[in-house]
């Protein structure tokens, strides 16, 4: 992996699948919901755009409202039937943003739908940062063995605390003291 840092000018949020009927089959799903949360909030702080899928939302339901509720203004959703986003006609159109080259993804399930985008996203030239604390398998052992595959793969695995702060790059902003109390237990 070519070192790089999460630039809020170059970066976007993809969310992955965090459904109704998805999000509660995984471990730790309260841990996703919370950290996903943090990132959306962060984006909607710093003005990094988020997309969003939903695998097939007619029996897997829609993003859990939780989640949801934090979208930032102008998040923009996306179906999905295929296990890796870039799989999904469109999906490329979707995800460009000009001068958007750094891709954070968080989702479920790690070890199908994440890992496959993942991959298919270095493939495609993207610099993509993986949030781990808000990815989830159903076997945790699961999600380690994908996050795993993702950072020899070339991602950027590392917790949520970790984006956000590289995307905030120093304290004493406005910024910063939005986010702090997120990080403050």
């Amino acid at each position: 992996m070519k070192p790089f840092r999460i630039e809020p000018a170059r970066a976007q949020l993809l969310l992955i699948d965090l459904q109704e009927k998805m999000l509660p089959a995984v471990s730790s799903y309260e841990t996703v919901s919370k950290y996903s949360i943090i990132l959306l909030n962060a984006c909607g702080t710093m003005n990094i755009p988020v997309k969003y899928t939903e695998h097939y939302p007619r029996g897997l339901g829609a993003t859990v409202k939780a989640i949801a509720d934090n979208f930032p203004k102008g998040s923009a959703r996306t179906e999905k039937i295929h296990f890796s986003c870039c799989m999904e006609e469109g999906f490329d159109d979707f995800l460009k943003i000009e001068g958007r080259d750094q891709v954070v993804v968080a989702g479920v399930e790690s070890h199908i739908c994440v890992l496959g985008t993942v991959m298919d996203l270095l493939a495609n030239n993207y610099r993509v940062a993986v949030a781990a604390d808000a990815c989830s398998s159903r076997n945790p052992e699961h999600h380690r063995l994908a996050c795993e595959a993702m950072a020899s793969a070339g991602a950027l695995v590392v917790p949520v605390e970790t984006l956000v702060y590289q995307m905030l790059g120093r304290a004493g902003t406005a910024e910063f003291k939005t986010m702090l109390p997120f990080f403050k237990e």
